[in-house]
């Protein structure tokens, strides 16, 4: 996996091209261009943008589970515009997307894996992946800084219950790779590489949590740049 500014999220990126072939297969690839997916209940998240924080997070969706506190450095900000759709189920799900992030963040700049929250809102191939994408960071000595912005995040209900699909795009062009021993920031001009449109899966686990279990992502998406 190259790492630019920042690659985000834990996620070795696709083509467009892999992601629509999965997608026609019934897959939980990239949605088709229209951004639905047949028999699906999809709702944009319209709600004013809420900054990441770098104090413990008020941490997910509720549900009755005692979620895990996610601590980012001052230096590092999460932006997630929208999150209120309307619909509980569907405010639930970004939330538990939001955390998601969040804990793959704290991961990276922390340096360790074994933080609470990293196993708490991944599972299978997403927690596998987020576990390689925090590795390549640590090999390369590096880390990150600055503010990433989540915009166009939408919620798919699927048929089966307790499945829906969360996408999203991402701009990093504040967001720079840092080095983990002397503190230098890497700041270099933004790019069309630093728009990527994401599709993951999420499922309800047995404590109502919505854990992302399979991610893909669109690197220089075109439907992603401001």
């Amino acid at each position: 996996m190259t790492i630019h500014a920042r690659s985000r999220a834990g996620i070795a990126f696709v083509t467009a091209a892999a992601a629509l072939t999965l997608t026609a297969c019934g897959s939980d690839a990239k949605p088709k261009d229209d951004g639905k997916i047949d028999g699906a209940e999809s709702a944009p998240a319209t709600s004013p943008a809420s900054p990441g924080k770098g104090s413990p997070s008020a941490g997910g969706s509720g549900g009755g589970a005692e979620r895990p506190k996610i601590s980012l450095p001052e230096d590092v900000h999460n932006v997630f515009e929208g999150g209120k759709t309307g619909d509980a189920q569907k405010d639930a799900i970004l939330a538990d997307n939001e955390q998601r992030i969040n804990s793959v963040d704290e991961a990276v700049t922390a340096g360790d894996v074994n933080r609470p929250g990293f196993k708490y809102y991944s599972a299978e191939s997403a927690l596998a992946s987020a576990t390689q994408y925090v590795k390549d960071f640590l090999a390369s000595g590096e880390t990150f800084t600055g503010t990433t912005r989540y915009f166009n995040r939408s919620v798919t209900l699927l048929k089966t219950d307790g499945l829906a699909v969360v996408s999203y795009c991402t701009d990093e062009t504040k967001a720079y790779s840092k080095d983990r021993k002397t503190g230098e920031v890497k700041s270099v001009p933004g790019s069309d590489k630093d728009f990527a449109f994401y599709n993951t899966r999420v499922k309800r686990n047995s404590a109502g949590v919505w854990q992302t279990v399979s991610v893909l992502s669109e690197e220089g998406s075109a439907r992603c740049k401001a």
